[in-house]
Protein backbone atom coordinates (compact mmCIF):
# COMPACT_ATOMS: atom_id res chain seq x y z
CA UNK A 1 0.00 0.00 0.00
CA UNK A 2 1.47 3.38 -0.93
CA UNK A 3 1.97 6.00 1.75
CA UNK A 4 -1.24 7.94 2.24
CA UNK A 5 -2.29 11.24 3.68
CA UNK A 6 -5.39 10.81 5.79
CA UNK A 7 -7.78 13.66 6.42
CA UNK A 8 -9.33 13.09 9.87
CA UNK A 9 -12.74 14.51 10.79
CA UNK A 10 -14.59 14.42 14.10
CA UNK A 11 -18.30 14.83 13.45
CA UNK A 12 -21.42 14.90 15.54
CA UNK A 13 -24.39 13.08 14.05
CA UNK A 14 -26.04 16.36 13.08
CA UNK A 15 -22.92 17.41 11.13
CA UNK A 16 -23.16 14.53 8.63
CA UNK A 17 -24.30 15.28 5.12
CA UNK A 18 -26.25 12.48 3.44
CA UNK A 19 -23.35 11.21 1.33
CA UNK A 20 -20.98 11.00 4.31
CA UNK A 21 -23.61 9.22 6.41
CA UNK A 22 -24.23 6.72 3.62
CA UNK A 23 -20.47 6.13 3.22
CA UNK A 24 -20.05 5.62 6.99
CA UNK A 25 -22.91 3.14 7.23
CA UNK A 26 -21.76 1.36 4.04
CA UNK A 27 -18.21 0.90 5.37
CA UNK A 28 -19.52 -0.57 8.61
CA UNK A 29 -21.90 -2.85 6.71
CA UNK A 30 -19.14 -3.96 4.34
CA UNK A 31 -16.90 -5.05 7.21
CA UNK A 32 -19.14 -6.00 10.13
CA UNK A 33 -22.03 -7.59 8.23
CA UNK A 34 -20.67 -8.81 4.88
CA UNK A 35 -16.97 -9.54 5.54
CA UNK A 36 -17.56 -10.98 9.01
CA UNK A 37 -20.73 -12.82 7.91
CA UNK A 38 -22.63 -11.41 10.89
CA UNK A 39 -26.27 -10.51 10.46
CA UNK A 40 -26.91 -7.90 13.13
CA UNK A 41 -28.52 -4.48 13.47
CA UNK A 42 -25.62 -2.09 12.92
CA UNK A 43 -28.00 0.86 12.93
CA UNK A 44 -28.70 0.65 16.65
CA UNK A 45 -29.97 4.13 17.52
CA UNK A 46 -26.68 5.15 19.13
CA UNK A 47 -25.12 7.07 16.24
CA UNK A 48 -26.95 10.23 17.25
CA UNK A 49 -25.32 10.10 20.72
CA UNK A 50 -21.79 9.53 19.42
CA UNK A 51 -19.01 11.56 17.93
CA UNK A 52 -17.69 9.96 14.76
CA UNK A 53 -13.97 9.95 14.01
CA UNK A 54 -13.59 9.41 10.27
CA UNK A 55 -10.49 8.96 8.15
CA UNK A 56 -10.67 10.03 4.51
CA UNK A 57 -8.23 9.59 1.67
CA UNK A 58 -8.85 11.49 -1.57
CA UNK A 59 -12.49 11.93 -0.58
CA UNK A 60 -13.03 8.23 0.18
CA UNK A 61 -13.96 7.08 3.69
CA UNK A 62 -11.45 4.40 4.68
CA UNK A 63 -11.62 4.23 8.50
CA UNK A 64 -13.77 5.29 11.41
CA UNK A 65 -14.91 4.82 14.98
CA UNK A 66 -17.73 5.96 17.24
CA UNK A 67 -16.81 7.80 20.44
CA UNK A 68 -19.10 8.12 23.44
CA UNK A 69 -18.52 10.54 26.27
CA UNK A 70 -18.95 9.45 29.89
CA UNK A 71 -22.36 9.89 31.49
CA UNK A 72 -23.46 9.73 35.08
CA UNK A 73 -24.76 6.18 34.59
CA UNK A 74 -21.74 5.14 32.47
CA UNK A 75 -18.57 6.50 34.15
CA UNK A 76 -16.19 5.84 31.26
CA UNK A 77 -15.69 6.88 27.65
CA UNK A 78 -16.36 4.26 24.98
CA UNK A 79 -14.92 3.61 21.56
CA UNK A 80 -16.90 1.38 19.22
CA UNK A 81 -17.51 0.46 15.60
CA UNK A 82 -13.75 0.64 15.01
CA UNK A 83 -13.35 -0.14 11.32
CA UNK A 84 -10.72 0.08 8.61
CA UNK A 85 -11.45 -0.76 4.97
CA UNK A 86 -9.79 -4.12 4.16
CA UNK A 87 -7.46 -2.71 1.51
CA UNK A 88 -5.96 -0.27 4.09
CA UNK A 89 -5.29 -2.66 6.98
CA UNK A 90 -1.64 -3.55 6.47
CA UNK A 91 -0.12 -0.11 7.02
CA UNK A 92 -0.92 0.65 10.66
CA UNK A 93 -4.07 2.66 9.99
CA UNK A 94 -6.00 0.78 12.70
CA UNK A 95 -3.41 1.78 15.29
CA UNK A 96 -3.49 5.41 14.11
CA UNK A 97 -7.29 5.39 14.25
CA UNK A 98 -7.29 4.04 17.81
CA UNK A 99 -4.60 6.47 19.01
CA UNK A 100 -6.60 9.38 17.61
CA UNK A 101 -9.84 8.02 19.11
CA UNK A 102 -8.16 7.62 22.50
CA UNK A 103 -6.75 11.16 22.34
CA UNK A 104 -10.20 12.54 21.55
CA UNK A 105 -11.74 10.62 24.45
CA UNK A 106 -9.06 11.92 26.81
CA UNK A 107 -9.65 15.49 25.66
CA UNK A 108 -13.42 15.11 26.23
CA UNK A 109 -13.23 13.45 29.64
CA UNK A 110 -9.65 13.18 30.78
CA UNK A 111 -10.32 11.72 34.24
CA UNK A 112 -12.37 8.80 32.91
CA UNK A 113 -11.17 5.43 31.65
CA UNK A 114 -11.89 4.39 28.06
CA UNK A 115 -13.57 1.08 27.23
CA UNK A 116 -13.88 -1.02 24.12
CA UNK A 117 -15.93 -4.12 23.51
CA UNK A 118 -13.19 -5.86 21.55
CA UNK A 119 -13.54 -8.84 19.32
CA UNK A 120 -11.60 -11.45 21.30
CA UNK A 121 -9.17 -12.20 18.45
CA UNK A 122 -8.06 -8.52 18.62
CA UNK A 123 -7.23 -8.52 22.35
CA UNK A 124 -3.45 -8.39 21.67
CA UNK A 125 -3.91 -5.38 19.39
CA UNK A 126 -5.79 -3.50 22.13
CA UNK A 127 -3.33 -4.68 24.79
CA UNK A 128 -0.54 -3.14 22.69
CA UNK A 129 -2.38 0.19 23.14
CA UNK A 130 -2.36 -0.31 26.96
CA UNK A 131 -5.92 -1.64 27.27
CA UNK A 132 -6.41 -4.33 29.91
CA UNK A 133 -9.09 -6.99 30.06
CA UNK A 134 -11.94 -6.18 32.45
CA UNK A 135 -14.36 -8.99 31.60
CA UNK A 136 -14.41 -12.56 30.50
CA UNK A 137 -15.17 -13.51 26.94
CA UNK A 138 -18.83 -13.19 25.97
CA UNK A 139 -20.86 -13.64 22.82
CA UNK A 140 -22.04 -10.57 20.95
CA UNK A 141 -23.96 -11.32 17.76
CA UNK A 142 -22.21 -14.68 17.37
CA UNK A 143 -18.69 -13.26 17.75
CA UNK A 144 -16.58 -13.70 20.92
CA UNK A 145 -15.91 -10.31 22.57
CA UNK A 146 -14.11 -9.08 25.66
CA UNK A 147 -14.36 -5.73 27.45
CA UNK A 148 -11.05 -3.91 27.70
CA UNK A 149 -10.20 -0.66 29.45
CA UNK A 150 -7.54 2.01 29.13
CA UNK A 151 -6.76 4.14 32.18
CA UNK A 152 -4.78 7.25 31.54
CA UNK A 153 -1.95 7.85 33.97
CA UNK A 154 -3.13 11.05 35.62
CA UNK A 155 -0.18 11.54 37.95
Amino acid sequence: MPETTIDWKLLSYSAFDLRMLEDWLALRQRVFVVEQCCAYADIDGQDRDALHLLGMEAGELIAGARLFQPKQEIPYSRIGRVVVAPEYRAGGLGRELMRRAMAECVSLGSEYPIRVSAQAHLRQFYASLDFVEVSGIYDEDGIPHIDMEYRRNLS
